[in-house]
């Protein structure tokens, strides 16, 4: 295993780790999320570098345009949920408490 992999590994486990231990708010959840994605983004084109094939070459950009969706989507949720809420404590969004 290289230092890359091993760094991209590290950086994908630490941030699944933020994102079960510590959901206090949503902008946190959302960047560790976002941070999940980056670091499968750099494994496949890190993967497509040391393979050199052709048929791996749309997958990172794929998985980029998923990101970009993705944080579109959780932004307009967050400003959502904030006005409406007034709050982004993911303990305050849970919908079967009265």
């Amino acid at each position: 295993m290289t230092t890359i992999q091993l760094t991209l590994m590290t950086t994908f486990i630490l941030s699944l780790l933020g994102l079960a231990l510590h959901r206090t708010h949503l902008v946190s959840a959302l960047l560790c999320i976002e941070s999940m994605l980056v670091a499968l983004f750099m494994s496949t084109a890190a993967l497509m570098q040391n393979t050199q094939m052709t048929t791996t070459a749309i997958l990172p950009m794929t998985l980029l345009t998923f990101s970009a969706c993705e944080a579109c989507t959780g932004l307009a949720l967050l400003v959502a949920t904030t006005r409406t809420h007034a709050t982004d404590h993911l303990k305050n969004l849970n919908l079967l408490q009265c």
